[in-house]
């Protein structure tokens, strides 16, 4: 695989082409074969006028070819091609014209050189120039239309000054105190480069992130934050920027595959095939290292599955999957042991030498790891204690008059200063006087020392390195993002993402998959199975031949209401709690909207909620000795599925407007003892001021339908008795059996509608 840095001339080929080309990241091997390498690589590539890169790719190029070498007029005319097959793309050039276009770059002369001088005085000079000619005009249509691989960088420079956080603690007093997070940090990145935020903790590494990546708002807090010398925008936040979060926020019953398929299927844009998704999700997978357990489920704290390299790996792969010219990760190598972190370590490294930029927090790296990071940001209290390159860091404080006495690890070292620790470290004499002070008796206790050394690295900071930093924050980015302010860079948000219809449908697949263990297993299999069992046997062959016998019946026609309506509301309570963090990680970057989620989460539910209750009516109905006709018993199945359907949403409510599983848990046994004693079967008359609250319940709807089924005075006699015409059944007053079908169906939708409008109005914790 060869590679050639171009530039487009015009500002309207990027824009063009970003609503049809999906960047792709690209694997480390063809990245670099060294660092070295991969510097003066780097250093050789130029940006245009506009900033932007386009990485030409061909796999399987051999010498000879057309593009193979790339001299100065070869560069010219593939730079040239780059604008032409954006334009077919968009379909602004008709094939005639595309064709003319290739006649002439193939009939254009390159670059002569000694060589080519030589073969113009050849005898056979005119026939291998024709030749020549159509093998470039073949190669040019066959291989570069073809197999060319357009790689798209629109690089950002991120540059931040006087950032702040505060916010107000009044203590339980009446006066009302700032306290300070963050105090003038001022800092930048390139790309290319990865960023390094360390610090003790507590100070105020992940509010910087959260501020720099925009999930914080500045504005009420002070400083400036610039991309590319722009503000932030939505369109960064959708397209261009990605955030991985420090806890693994995954749905552990997926495989790698399937999650990072069913992220591509959502994010990547509608102007992609699902085959060009999927195969993006299997480059990632590539891209990462997952090859070996992209068929594993992630697993999670109750089920064995990758390992927590792997799983991070995988949150990564949720983020690049767009290609994000961005990134930023909070505490990656976090409970991972030294060798996996560095292998993350490289992996980001790799990412940013693709033209990415990289910020990530790290609490207190190995040595080996720091010395990874290009730059880096050492916050203490909040404050900036230094910033610059991460190899020079250990020579400035060396320069302030701090420094190891004994072999340590600098990110130890650097710790350390920040927290105010100088064991075993030179200090300067002024603090090394004011330490000796604070041991005396008259001011022993004030424990001033740690704040001494603070405010002696904060001042040295200030001095010496700030305001040449903030001068360089003065010189414009490299890039010209008019394009994108004008309107003209990539499609908007809503005709890039998949169609509302889309969405549905794959989260419905999504959430069948990641479900199916769960309602499916053993234990709650076990669970329907011995209760039905249970049941059967205690009503083994039950008849409602006497007023007696028919009484018991109904006592389990009224047990099988409540119990398929009690476990499907507990059921359904932990949905949104359990599914808070991932719902609001997946919407802050739009991937699907609210509706679409919901729609999809409450049906994908019914296929599974719906197989066990055919295996537990059937081994009741028949070991009980209920009415044995088909219409009855798919009447008392239908009844059973709207209670469950009713049920759900009922439970989807609660979960949503508390979003607590202890408080839903609790609000939900009070509903259902009040539905269950409202049902019917214990109180017959219920005062009027209560008797509003039966209709309410789907337990007293459900349980007179399967009265009905069983001895409406439309079905046959049971056992040469008519129990429709006891006294009980006609006390009941069975007779609108419409009014009751229309109810259950009112709580599914009513129960579910309530539910989504808290869904709603509940603030995304990561949004």
């Amino acid at each position: 695989m060869e590679e050639q840095s171009l530039v487009p001339r015009t500002q309207q080929t990027f824009p063009i082409m970003d609503d049809h080309v999906i960047p792709r990241s690209r694997p480390a091997h063809s990245i670099m074969k060294s660092h070295s390498t991969d510097s003066m690589i780097s250093s050789s590539m130029k940006d245009d006028e506009h900033g932007i890169r386009i990485n030409l790719k061909r796999n399987g190029s051999k010498g000879g070819s057309a593009v193979s070498n790339f001299s100065a007029g070869c560069a010219k005319r593939a730079q040239d091609l780059v604008a032409t097959d954006a334009l077919a793309i968009n379909g602004t050039l008709s094939s005639r014209e595309i064709e003319h276009v290739v006649d002439f770059w193939a009939s254009m002369p390159s670059s002569e050189t000694p060589e080519t001088s030589q073969r113009k005085n050849h005898p056979h000079a005119k026939d291998d120039e024709a030749e020549g000619s159509m093998n470039n005009k073949k190669n040019l249509d066959s291989d570069i239309w073809m197999a060319m691989k357009i790689d798209l960088i629109f690089p950002i420079y991120l540059k931040f000054s006087d950032v702040g956080y505060k916010f107000a603690d009044n203590g339980g007093t009446s006066s009302v105190a700032m306290n300070y997070i963050l105090q003038g940090v001022t800092g930048s990145v390139e790309p290319g480069e990865v960023l390094a935020l360390m610090g003790p903790s507590g100070g105020g590494k992940t509010t910087l992130l959260n501020l720099l990546s925009g999930k914080m708002r500045i504005k009420d807090h002070g400083g400036l934050i610039t991309y590319n010398d722009q503000p932030y925008s939505k369109w960064l936040k959708r397209s261009r920027i990605g955030f991985v979060l420090q806890d693994d926020v995954v749905f552990p019953n997926l495989t790698v595959r399937e999650t990072l398929t069913y992220a591509a299927l959502l994010r990547l844009p509608k102007t992609l095939t699902k085959q060009q998704k999927e195969e993006r999700a299997i480059n990632v997978i590539h891209d990462l290292g997952l090859e070996r357990c992209q068929d594993t489920i992630i697993g999670g704290a109750y089920t064995r599955g990758i390992s927590g390299g792997e799983r991070k790996r995988v949150c990564i792969g949720n983020e690049i999957l767009l290609d994000p010219s961005l990134l930023f990760l909070d505490e990656p190598t976090s409970g991972l042991d030294s060798t996996t972190a560095l292998r993350i370590a490289q992996m980001l490294h790799n990412i940013a030498l693709a033209g990415k930029t990289v910020v990530t927090t790290i609490h207190q790296p190995s040595s080996r790891l720091f010395n990874m990071f290009d730059k880096l940001i050492l916050l203490g209290r909040g404050s900036t204690l230094y910033f610059g390159k991460t190899s020079e860091a250990m020579l400035y404080f060396s320069s302030i008059g701090c420094s190891p006495l004994i072999p340590m690890n600098p990110a130890e070292f650097l710790i350390d200063l920040a927290n105010g620790n100088i064991n075993d470290k030179s200090v300067p004499l002024e603090l090394q006087q004011r330490r000796f002070l604070c041991k005396t008796p008259e001011i022993e206790g004030r424990s001033s020392s740690s704040m001494d050394i603070h405010e002696y690295l904060v001042g040295a900071y200030e001095t010496r390195v700030a305001g040449i930093e903030k001068q360089k924050l003065l010189k414009p980015a490299p890039i010209d993002t008019m394009w994108m302010m004008q309107g003209r860079g990539p499609c908007s948000l809503d005709e890039s993402r998949v169609g509302w219809w889309e969405q549905c449908h794959i989260l419905f697949w999504r959430g069948l998959k990641e479900r199916r263990h769960e309602y499916l297993s053993c234990i709650r299999v076990i669970q329907v199975v011995a209760t039905a069992v249970i049941i059967g046997l205690l009503w083994w062959h039950s008849d409602a031949s006497t007023p007696k016998n028919l009484q018991d019946q109904a006592g389990l026609l009224f047990f099988i209401s409540v119990f398929w309506g009690y476990f499907p509301v507990f059921a359904a309570i932990f949905t949104f709690p359990k599914e808070r963090e991932i719902l609001a990680k997946e919407r802050s970057v739009g991937m699907y909207k609210l509706s679409a989620y919901f729609i999809a989460r409450t049906t994908s539910d019914l296929p599974l909620d719906l197989t066990l209750p055919i295996v537990f009516l059937l081994i009741v109905y028949f070991m009980a000795g209920l009415r044995s006709d088909f219409t009855t018993f798919l009447e008392s199945l239908l009844t059973i599925f709207l209670s469950i359907v009713a049920a759900q949403g009922l439970g989807l409510a609660v979960g949503a407007a508390l979003m607590d599983i202890k408080k839903a848990t609790t609000l939900a046994s009070v509903i259902i003892m009040t539905f269950m004693l409202s049902a019917g079967f214990f109180v017959q008359r219920v005062p009027f001021f209560m008797s509003w609250i039966r209709h309410l319940s789907f337990n007293y709807h459900a349980y007179r339908l399967l009265l009905q089924a069983q001895y409406g005075c439309a079905s046959t006699s049971h056992h040469n008795a008519n129990p429709c015409k006891s006294r009980f059944i006609e006390e009941l007053g069975l007779d609108n059996r419409g009014m009751e079908v229309g109810t259950m169906i009112a709580m599914v939708f009513g129960y579910r509608l309530l539910a989504y409008l808290f869904l709603r109005k509940m603030k995304l914790r990561n949004t």
